[in-house]
């Protein structure tokens, strides 16, 4: 079968399980618990011993971990000896320690003599020295502390005899820069022992032969086994919607603080989610003040130090909390068995994320798990609507597989060199045999190589660049032994924007902010951090010095990307609007709005595009609801305005949410379809993102995954501003003398991938053409108070203002719903 070839049919077959039998200390440990393997678990075990790859999907709560693990302790017990025999690889380094806590209870109930460790960027360096030196027989790591593994002279040896990698949670990392990285690494650890195993576990992946051809060996989906676990009971999720009524605008779902605080108090432990650190901060903040009863509760999200992060985790672990708001820093794998119900804060934007968040209440196949979805506002609610209904119709959202990026690739080829000169055409071979680089071609190669080699033609006379040598015999070595050690302080996938540690005056660090927060703060000023009102005391170039306070504060920002609506939900929402006949499921107040919306303007049809267009309060107005998501919402609003200022619309500006897009301007639009053509991703978008700062934080990024910028040197790290400067200076270079280097064709795939979502931006263009519905208004419409009602809200607003803003609102919403 060709790389990637799918067996015919789709659905992968039933694999009976084999006749196995456990060796004796494990049949013992299941009887000792009254239980009997599942029949996905014995499964996983005839996988193994038939020398297959397997990739399994079951849901949280089916012993998904036990059964990627389950060969291997079998094999261990049967076979005990030294050396390191298993990898477990997972996308965060909280759910390698609870993995580990959780494989150390039955091997020590078994007294196996079996050393589980795990190796993380939070792991001291004495212990990765000696993991090195003498493995444990299992190791719980990351794809970045894989990869600088491989970057050892010593990994040669110390995975030689390696038996088994197993991957957990697959699908939250396969398809990005990670998932690039991950499989460059196994294909590496299959040349140095090509009986290697590989082995993927999941609870949510969408499309099985997909995942079955990135894991595989040169994409032979053929040589990995599907194991399907049975399904468990269904979970009981239900909308909350307090006194019945649904906000016109926000997206936190903080207004049903109290009524949250209620719930956790009549359980044991309740998880709350929100999709972003701000919220996060915010629903905090909320609950805390509802808290009569000063039940314990906590936060935890990726910019809490490494020491609070542990601290919550473990009060968890043993049940010492009432209730914690997280972000996605927990919705993956972390078993507490006693959080009897999830809390989602605002929309869940996708099935498969609502999923995998239901599945951290109760982790029993058996039992239902339970969640509550809290909307932010009324499309929020449809959302939500959507996903219940996605989650109870088997769907998950969609994912999307791309060939591998050229700064992972860049990164890992400069790793491989710091373990041992090598061969070109030796290591092309063995980087097409991982998926996602499998259409590699020559040239492409020699560019990453003669990229590492000196820069690129523009950067040939600096001698910082020239990290690789050419040999005459044909090898590649590194140049310098420092760019080794450079490589090793560097290396990693994820880039976080440029950030402050937040610290008291005694040294002790909370967490990290982002610079471009950090430089609204003035001494006195006052922030929510890590559940707690600090007040900022000075900020040098690295730290931000705080002490605690009483004094009002406002929450913090973070920039990033943000979670769009997956097309499939998207999809559901559409039919929504266009499906009278459903709305009876709907509360009062959103049936209301969505038959007045009808009566007045219109609504919908699934994949048509509805513009309306009126006039308010001195401005024109125009409004497209295409539900593509915000990112792709903001890159339209600037082309659009773009656009009108050059047809002397005079646009103002423009608001967008997930669902829809208002620009505003002092002159009417009466030609939409102009505004809208197909030729504005040609011309408008290109020359948009070349002027703006999206081409140039793309390139930041890729010029540090690449390795071409520092990060860390010895002793020190370089300050965000740094960072942004050398790439800035770098950026001007390349786009001026060499405009198609190897980092600026990553960067431009970047920001039309991660940035500004180009792919649903152009469905979005192409349905413009084709299934414009263009009606003109009086005034505005039901359908657009969501949207018109976030404009001014972008500021840090004050009481009073927020009270005029309310006003402002209630009075849109009373001219909205006029059927007059």
């Amino acid at each position: 079968m060709r790389r990637g070839q799918r067996d015919s049919g789709g659905t992968p077959p039933y694999i009976p399980c084999m006749s196995q039998s456990l060796p004796d200390p494990l049949e013992q440990w299941f009887s000792s618990r009254g239980w009997t393997p599942r029949r996905h678990q014995m499964d996983m075990l005839a996988a193994a011993r038939s020398g297959d790859h397997a990739l399994l999907g079951a849901p949280t709560g089916a012993g998904k971990t036990l059964a990627g693990f389950l060969p291997t302790l079998a094999d261990l017990i049967d076979s005990p000896g030294g050396g390191l025999h298993t990898l477990y690889v997972s996308p965060l380094k909280a759910l390698a320690v609870d993995v580990r806590r959780n494989l150390l209870t039955p091997i020590e109930e078994m007294d196996l003599p079996i050393r589980v460790e795990t190796r993380t960027g939070d792991t001291p360096s004495d212990r990765k020295a000696r993991q090195r030196a003498r493995p444990p027989e299992i190791l719980l790591t990351t794809p970045e502390s894989l990869s600088l593994l491989l970057s050892y002279p010593d990994s040669f040896l110390m995975f030689a005899q390696l038996r088994t990698v197993i991957i957990d949670e697959v699908h939250a990392f396969a398809t990005q820069k990670r998932g690039d990285l991950l499989s460059l690494s196994l294909a590496r650890l299959q040349a140095i022992n090509p009986a290697l195993r590989r082995v993927a576990l999941s609870a949510t992946v969408a499309d099985v032969d997909a995942y079955r051809a990135w894991l595989a060996p040169d994409g032979d989906i053929n040589s990995v086994t599907p194991v399907i676990g049975e399904q468990g009971a269904d979970p009981n999720v239900a909308i909350f919607i307090p006194e019945g009524r649904i906000p016109w605008s926000g997206h936190s779902g903080k207004y049903a603080a109290k009524q949250v605080m209620a719930e956790i108090e009549r359980r044991q432990t309740t998880l709350i989610f929100c999709n972003t650190r701000g919220l996060a901060e915010l629903i905090f903040q909320e609950l805390w003040t509802a808290n009569d009863a000063n039940l314990p509760i906590a936060i935890h999200h990726g910019s809490l130090s490494v020491e609070a992060r542990r601290k919550v985790e473990n009060a968890m672990a043993a049940g010492k909390l009432r209730a914690l708001v997280a972000t996605a820093s927990l919705d993956l794998g972390v078993d507490w068995g006693n959080v009897d119900c999830v809390i989602q804060m605002g929309a869940p934007k996708g099935s498969s994320r609502l999923l995998q968040r239901i599945g951290r209440a109760n982790h029993r196949l058996d039992c239902p798990s339970e969640a509550i979805l809290i909307p932010g506002n009324r499309f929020e609610y449809l959302e939500a609507r959507a996903a219940l209904d996605a989650v109870e119709a088997g769907e998950r959202d969609a994912d999307d597989f791309r060939p591998g990026s050229l700064d992972v690739l860049a990164q890992h080829v400069m790793a491989l060199a710091c373990a041992a000169p090598f061969r070109e055409e030796e290591l092309l071979s063995e980087i097409r045999s991982a998926t996602p680089y499998s259409a590699l071609t020559d040239d492409a190669f020699a560019n990453v190589l003669h990229f590492i080699e000196g820069g690129g033609y523009a950067l040939r006379a600096y001698d910082r660049f020239k990290r690789l040598t050419h040999e005459a015999d044909g090898t590649w070595r590194v140049s310098h032994p420092r760019f080794i050690q450079q490589h090793r302080l560097n290396a990693g996938i994820i880039v976080d924007q440029p950030v402050l540690d937040v610290r008291f005056a005694n040294g002790r660090k909370l967490g990290t902010v982002e610079e471009g927060f950090a430089a609204t703060l003035r001494p006195g000023d006052s922030f929510f951090f890590s559940g707690t009102a600090l007040e900022v005391v000075r900020m040098d170039l690295t730290d931000l010095i705080v002490r605690a306070t009483s004094k009002q504060a406002r929450i913090p920002t973070w920039g990033g990307t943000r979670m769009a609506m997956s097309t499939r939900l998207a999809d559901r929402v559409r039919h929504f609007l266009a499906e009278p006949e459903e709305w009876y499921r709907f509360p009062d107040d959103v049936r209301d709005w969505l038959e007045v919306q009808k009566y007045r303007s219109a609504l919908p049809e699934p994949g048509q595009l509805l513009i309306e267009t009126f006039p308010h309060e001195g401005r024109h107005y125009l409004v497209c609801y295409s539900f593509e998501g915000w990112n792709a919402h903001q890159s339209l609003g600037m082309l659009l305005t773009r656009r009108m200022d050059a047809q002397g619309l005079m646009p103002l500006g423009f608001v967008s949410n997930d669902y829809a897009l208002a620009v505003y301007g002092l002159k009417p639009v009466t030609d939409p379809q102009s505004l809208f053509s197909a030729d504005i991703l040609d011309h408008e978008f290109v020359e948009w993102v070349e002027q703006s700062s999206l081409l140039k934080r793309a390139f930041r990024d890729v010029a540090v995954i690449a390795g071409l910028i520092e990060r860390q040197h010895p002793g020190k790290r370089k300050t965000g501003r740094q960072v942004t400067f050398s790439t800035d200076l770098i950026y001007d270079v390349l786009r001026k003398y060499q405009p198609d280097h190897l980092l600026i064709k990553a960067a431009w795939a970047d920001a039309r991938a991660r940035m500004t979502d180009v792919g649903r931006l152009g469905d979005l263009i192409d349905r413009a053409s084709a299934t414009m519905l263009h009606i003109d208004l009086e005034r505005v419409s039901p359908l657009a108070v969501p949207v018109l009602i976030l404009i001014g809200r972008e500021q840090v607003a004050q009481t009073a203002a927020e009270d005029a803003l309310l006003i402002e609102a209630e009075a849109l919403v009373a001219e909205a719903m006029r059927t007059d």
